[in-house]
């Protein structure tokens, strides 16, 4: 069996300019927020933000690899998965998964493993868990209320 790569993000995707990433670590999941793509998909408004759970996560990390290190050949998966800027879920043997050194501990006693990644402009999310939902951020409709007046 090889690693494969399948593509989560359909009808969406992270602002591909100032994605701005952040992760909370609440209870057993990991979120992560950023910023979605107006760009390509016009049901998103300027600074409408996304938030990805990922539910009863072992461990994460968001750091490098940029896009330019990605081009560049100098991420572990740059030859392998399709695509930069894409959120994706990798299946098989993987030698390198534990090769960064900056994962974090979210929950010890997690027995998740599924492997999700995001590449961001500037940075590249990782993580173990057990699955994953996506959701527009509440605020969004207020923010774009206030803008309409």
């Amino acid at each position: 069996m090889r690693l494969s790569f399948r593509k989560l993000n359909d009808g969406w995707n992270a602002e591909p300019n100032a994605p701005n990433p952040r992760v909370v670590v609440s209870g057993q999941d990991v979120l992560l927020r950023f910023f979605l793509n107006p760009f390509q998909f016009t049901s998103f408004a300027e600074q409408d933000e996304g938030l990805l759970r990922f539910v009863n996560c072992a461990r994460y990390r968001l750091g490098a690899t940029n896009d330019e290190g990605w081009f560049r050949g100098q991420c572990r998966y740059s030859k392998l998965a399709p695509g930069w800027g894409e959120f994706y879920e990798i299946a098989g043997p993987d030698p390198h998964l534990m090769d960064p050194l900056d994962w974090k501990i979210a929950n010890e006693v997690s027995t998740s493993s599924r492997h999700f990644l995001f590449y961001f402009r500037d940075a590249t999310f990782e993580c173990i868990a057990a699955d994953w939902t996506f959701e527009r951020v509440p605020e969004n409709a207020l923010i774009n209320r206030l803008r309409v007046g």
